[in-house]
């Protein structure tokens, strides 16, 4: 059993990332904490909710609300991608009750990662102003745990921000800096593995037809504008990372040593590993695990 705690900003892909999570054997998600990202921490958390309504995974997770804003600058929000409810902008969601922890994201993935140690793996899917914080209410507060994997970065390919950065990494670099300087468990899923972890929209859509129902509906509605602005196909960012944390098998790793440069970039460095980079990925077993899990039957 692999029990994980995915810190989230959805976000589409971070949706079917969550999707993937459920449905998979093997996988317990004992939490879930949200960062502002994609878009703000208020709506990433409604779509946590919105996702939980749909899905009913059990036993459902507990929820905390995390960082509003970067450590140290502006919030930049991918809205343009993912719309501004962040989930395909659909006016047809239900009205969902918020239920979060009372205790924020930091102290959640304190506590957690005391709890359960190196049983537990963090999945980080957005900015990591989440585990910085948590680093800074306790030196020790990430200590002990089993792994962190990280969707981010842009090591030796094209960022999607700037040249050399990605998204995750550029919105709170001051975050990501922390977080890889802190002598942790760290595997990273970043751009180099991610691009090559494409889906074609006829390949979703003949895979939700095999279990239609209002579950399948949904994603084939909240998934459309990504589709439509990659022109058909769309990159599986972060349900790559979740499959990496699930079976990391699926990937070819590499030990590195990486530094967060100031606009997020992850540069090579000398020195002994602080990480291990995805660097192949094994896409033929990546998609054909994708697509029987994100949408396991009728719901």
């Amino acid at each position: 059993m692999t029990t994980v705690l995915i810190d989230t900003d959805p976000g589409i892909d971070d949706a079917l990332a969550l999707l993937l999570a459920w449905g998979s054997p093997g996988v317990e998600v004992e939490a879930i904490t949200t960062v502002a990202g994609n878009v703000a921490v208020e709506r990433g958390t409604t779509n946590v909710f919105r996702l939980l309504a749909l899905r009913r995974p059990q036993p459902p997770p507990t929820v905390a609300v995390g960082a509003a804003g970067p450590l140290a600058r502006p919030l930049q929000t991918a809205a343009r991608y993912h719309g501004e409810d962040g989930l395909g902008d659909l006016d047809d969601w239900p009205p969902v009750i918020l239920a979060p922890a009372s205790q924020g994201a930091a102290a959640l993935i304190a506590e957690t990662t005391r709890r359960l140690g190196e049983r537990l793996t963090l999945v980080a899917l957005g900015p990591l102003t989440n585990l910085a914080l948590a680093l800074a209410a306790g030196g020790a507060a990430l200590a002990g745990i089993g792994r962190i994997v990280v969707m981010g970065g842009a090591v030796d390919v094209p960022g999607n921000v700037t040249p050399a950065a990605e998204f995750n990494m550029h919105v709170d670099p001051e975050a990501a800096a922390r977080v890889f300087s802190a002598d942790l468990p760290i595997d990273l899923v970043p751009l180099d593995a991610t691009r090559q972890a494409t889906l074609a929209r006829a390949d979703l859509e003949a895979a939700l037809a095999k279990t239609p129902g209002p579950l399948a509906s949904r994603i084939a509605a909240f998934t459309r504008r990504a589709f439509r602005l990659d022109g058909g196909t769309m990159y599986l960012h972060d349900p790559l990372a979740v499959a990496a944390a699930a079976d990391p098998t699926l990937v070819e790793w590499e030990e590195a040593r990486l530094e967060i440069g100031a606009d997020g970039a992850t540069r090579r460095a000398a020195g002994a590993s602080n990480c291990r980079v995805a660097r192949r990925v094994d896409r033929a077993r990546f998609l054909a695990t994708f697509l029987e899990r994100l949408c396991p039957g009728s719901s």
